[in-house]
């Protein structure tokens, strides 16, 4: 029977403590240990992305104004998932170093630490959104919608902590090879909430509103979950003991050279769509944006797989690094990189097939019917990038892991803002090819970023093993069958 005063096992010496099955398989066969990472991953990532645009449905049932009105929130909500991701990965990457250097105490104490800034992150946020939502609606141009919009941001800002609380849990549990739970907790709560999007919305006649209800009840029995994993059951490698707490200057330092520059890496994704969106105006109609976003949403059920790899990359890459492993670090890499360009190569191919049903699906109604044909060509062109997709991220989350987040940043920034945008307006105008051009500019912007990025990390990682000396790693405590506490 399990101490709960310090989570040994019966049988196992005091001060030691049991590896669980993630730490396991992080400290096995790199091989196997990807595999078990990123399955679980790639399926909890996809279905979320999934109930993403089940969401969209269910609201645009509502007519022009509920869409629009979720739409001035979609920004906030995303920073929101922006912040908890980089703090999650942040934190993700600084615990597997640990883990990797049998430092056990100081990753539950990176744990501890992460769980207060998610604490104090989320209430700065959250209450002066919360209390100004209508002024803040109204100034950035709402109009008629500022009441909707203020109606269904309040909700969600809210309910902000407890995806705060996820996102951060969820990276916790990934740190420690854990992903089968995480996932478990992904699926949950998408299935949880395409289950009440309807019911809330129609049934109750709670109108948009219903919608932002769904997505917080949905992250709160989320949360519960978590919780009971991490600070009840008590059944997770890593431990919390908040008696005592005092923050740790280089815990921070170590969390935030990760964390910040993994948020401002996700945001800039979004300042990309806002760029392209200029762009095509200038060469189309709003139509051209209509087939844009629509595409887009595409994209990401297409690379959502490639988000579960990467997610297993940053563990067991930090793990393996702070090992001392470079040869697992360069493996976990390199058969990344295959699983990745062979999945995607595969999407590719069926989304060339079968773009015509694909985006009929997504214009069945009168008003968007007239897009459908210029909808195929974007799938048909846009589908080449996939497999070259899995360079970029899956090179990003390397240096993610090894604790280089800034050279993830740097190059995210080179292929979304700089090289995408620059061969977009080269086609579309210099070689006068219009809407396509645009189309074919972000194929090869994307695909010469993506190139650049994993130049750099292979790089970077045949230095490390013509070094053969660890930089950044903390203190190795002395290896066991058991492993201290």
């Amino acid at each position: 029977m399990a101490d709960k005063n310090n989570g040994n096992e019966a049988g196992v010496k005091p001060g030691y403590v049991r590896s669980t099955s993630g730490m396991k398989a992080l400290l096995g066969d790199p091989k196997k240990a990807m595999i078990k990472l990123a399955l679980p991953m790639m399926l909890g990532m996809s279905i979320q992305t999934l109930y993403n645009l089940v969401d969209t449905f269910w609201v645009s049932g509502l007519g022009a104004d509920a869409l629009a009105a979720v739409g001035f929130v979609f920004p906030f909500f995303f920073v929101i998932i922006a912040l908890s991701n980089g703090l999650g990965v942040g934190a993700g990457s600084a615990i597997s170093r640990r883990l990797g250097s049998k430092d056990k105490v100081g990753a539950d104490n990176v744990a501890v630490h992460t769980m207060i800034l998610m604490v104090l992150l989320s209430a700065a946020f959250t209450i002066p959104l919360y209390i100004f939502a209508e002024p803040i609606f109204v100034l950035i141009g709402a109009g008629k919608t500022a009441g909707m919009a203020s109606e269904y941001g309040r909700i969600i800002f809210g309910g902000s902590i407890l995806l705060f609380f996820t996102n951060v849990a969820n990276a916790i549990l990934r740190s420690e090879g854990d992903t089968k739970r995480a996932m478990n907790a992904l699926i949950f709560g998408s299935v949880l909430n395409i289950i009440l999007d309807p019911i809330f919305i129609y049934k109750l006649g709670m109108g948009v509103s219903g919608a932002a209800w769904a997505t917080v009840l949905s992250m709160g029995v989320t949360s519960v979950m978590m919780a009971s994993w991490l600070f009840f059951k008590k059944d997770t490698y890593l431990s919390f003991d908040f008696k005592d707490f005092r923050f740790g200057t280089d815990i921070l330092r170590d969390i935030f050279k990760v964390g910040i520059p993994a948020a401002v890496q996700q945001t800039s994704m979004a300042l990309m769509m806002l760029v392209m969106n200029v762009i095509i105006i200038a060469v189309s109609d709003t139509d051209g944006v209509a087939v844009y976003t629509v595409g887009w949403r595409v994209v990401t059920i297409a690379i959502a797989p490639l988000i579960g790899v990467s997610t297993a990359v940053v563990t067991l890459s930090g793990f393996a690094y702070g090992e001392g492993s470079y040869d697992k670090v360069s493996f976990s890499h390199i058969y990344s990189m295959k699983v990745g360009l062979l999945v995607e190569t595969g999407i590719a191919i069926l989304t060339f097939v079968f773009a015509p049903q694909i985006a009929t699906v997504f214009t069945l109604s009168d008003s968007a019917a007239h897009i459908t044909d210029d909808l195929i060509v974007f799938l048909r062109i846009i589908c080449i990038f996939y497999p070259m997709v899995s360079l970029g991220m899956l090179s990003s989350a390397l240096f993610q892991g090894v604790g280089k987040g800034l050279n993830a940043l740097l190059a995210t920034i080179l292929r979304a803002l700089i090289f995408v945008p620059i061969f977009a307006v080269f086609f579309a105008f210099s070689l006068d090819m219009g809407l396509i051009g645009i189309w074919w500019g972000m194929v090869i912007g994307n695909a010469m970023g993506s190139m650049f990025i994993f130049l750099w990390a292979r790089a970077y990682v045949t230095k490390l093993l013509r070094s053969g000396i660890a930089i950044d790693v903390p203190h190795k405590l002395p290896e066991h069958e058991e492993l201290r506490v």
